[in-house]
């Protein structure tokens, strides 16, 4: 019972807290726009530009494209092709590291559908269960090898590559073999003693239906109770990146919203100008309003 309550605790910690930095990151100031074109969700601007340079584009509305943004997004987020592009000896390393926490998040998904068709009363040997924990088996297996070759080529590279060691600080290191404590005791577990992955799935029926669990191996229960102290952990971290990447590409990268008068983005804009600035230089007086400095001459 107590694994069980530390997998309650550990996921209500990772709601409230990533909750509340998403709070956080909506009500933070407004940012500088990166000015950085063509924008995905804008149509037939493949190659660059910007509605903002058509004549009276004030007057004329706004369309946008969700499924340019889809478009743009799904090779990022499944396939790293940002790091491929900049540092592909880097992406070798990051794509199974990505995609291998990836499929284990598919599995644990897999386990929660499969725990409910199980409490709904379908038997073990129907065809809808039997493909729920056939996929469960692929997910679980392949992310846990490919996420564990991904966490040691990460692991080497900032161990060995100079210009990635210089920026590596040591809580780097530790959440690398963290995650790799969780791929590899979940490797274990399925070669050992959980070929199907039917314990894994009892324990997350057990969860849902408030009911004791028995029969975990020593290497099931060890994974699991990882995985629960790093989901309790993952909010505290810069891992939260997944949910500050909604807002760098939304709210910085891809905002191109109008500044019209008597707009929303006009009143946040003044709210901004009337803050005071704390630091001072020989073309800037600390204390001033922003306002001011953006419009006092410089001599």
């Amino acid at each position: 019972m107590l694994l069980q309550l530390l997998s309650y605790v550990a996921f209500m910690v990772f709601l409230v807290v990533v909750l509340a930095k998403v709070v956080k990151y909506a009500r933070m100031p407004l940012h500088l726009r990166w000015e950085l074109y063509p924008i995905p969700h804008e149509k037939g601007r493949e190659y660059g530009g910007s509605y903002f340079e058509e004549l009276d584009w004030w007057k004329k509305p706004v369309e946008k494209s969700l499924i340019g943004e889809i478009k743009f997004m799904i090779p990022e987020i499944l396939f790293v092709r940002g790091v491929y592009h900049d540092n592909r000896k880097l992406w070798y390393a990051s794509f199974p590291f990505h995609f291998g926490i990836y499929l284990v998040i598919g599995w644990l998904a897999l386990l929660f559908v499969g725990a409910l068709v199980n409490i709904a009363g379908l038997p073990s040997v129907n065809p809808i269960t039997t493909f729920i924990q056939s996929l469960a088996v692929i997910f679980g297996a392949v992310g846990f090898v490919v996420g564990s070759i991904g966490c040691l080529g990460l692991l080497m590279l900032r161990t060995f590559d100079r210009n990635l060691r210089h920026f590596a600080a040591p809580k780097d290191y530790f959440n690398l073999l963290f995650i790799l404590a969780i791929f590899l005791t979940g490797l274990l577990s399925w070669t050992s003693s959980d070929p199907s992955f039917e314990v894994s799935r009892d324990y997350m029926k057990s969860l849902i239906a408030f009911s004791p669990m028995t029969g975990a191996s020593p290497s099931l229960t060890a994974h699991i109770a990882l995985l629960s102290l790093f989901i309790m952990y993952l909010p505290f971290t810069q891992m939260t990146h997944f949910v500050a990447k909604y807002f760098t590409w939304h709210t910085v990268r891809w905002d191109d919203e109008r500044n019209m008068r008597g707009s929303a983005i006009e009143a946040r804009v003044g709210k901004v100008l009337n803050y005071k600035q704390n630091w001072s230089a020989p073309h800037i007086k600390s204390g001033d309003s922003w306002a001011t400095i953006a419009t006092e001459e410089v001599e």
